[in-house]
């Protein structure tokens, strides 16, 4: 095996363990991600590439493309004339979409926090916390600005790369 072929098993292992512990996904699902970023953001990989360069069965690479298809983190095509599905791993500005939403929730749970806090620290302890709640609050407010400016770079790029194909 060269070094381009090892370093190649090594990120999609690296996104393996990363995705099966972000998402709560078996190791195979986890790695399908893996290798469809890796090897199909060209022009994605049908079922049966999957197959082999996997080397699981069909019905288990079938199982984990079906979950990862339910919870978005792929999606398929088709071609004219051609009956296979292609794959590809979510969009860049999709998996930052998610991530976002995650921020959004806990944005409004600090803002609920604070607000009640406002209203009801009457000593040291409740007033320290709400000093902590108002610099969690911006710094939450800080990374929803940020997060906001690279989905809409990455949307962007993504568009771009979709009318040059």
């Amino acid at each position: 095996m060269d070094n381009i072929q090892k370093e190649r098993e090594e990120i999609i292992e690296i996104f393996g363990i990363h995705f099966e512990s972000l998402y709560q996904v078996p190791p195979l699902a986890a790695r399908i991600i893996g290798i469809l970023i890796i090897d199909g953001c060209k022009s994605g990989l049908t079922f049966e590439a999957l197959i082999e360069k996997l080397g699981a069965s069909k019905s288990s690479i079938s199982t984990n493309l079906k979950l990862l298809l339910n919870m978005e983190k792929i999606y398929y095509f088709t071609l004219t004339g051609d009956r296979k599905k292609y794959f590809k791993s979510a969009p860049l500005s999709d998996r930052l979409n998610n991530y976002l939403k995650m921020i959004e929730a806990e944005s409004y749970i600090i803002n609920r926090m604070h607000d009640y806090r406002h209203k009801t620290a009457s000593c040291a302890e409740e007033k320290c916390n709400l000093e902590n709640i108002i610099s969690y609050k911006n710094h939450i407010q800080e990374i929803e600005k940020t997060f906001h400016k690279t989905i809409a770079e990455f949307k962007k790029i993504e568009i771009n790369n979709n009318s040059n194909q």
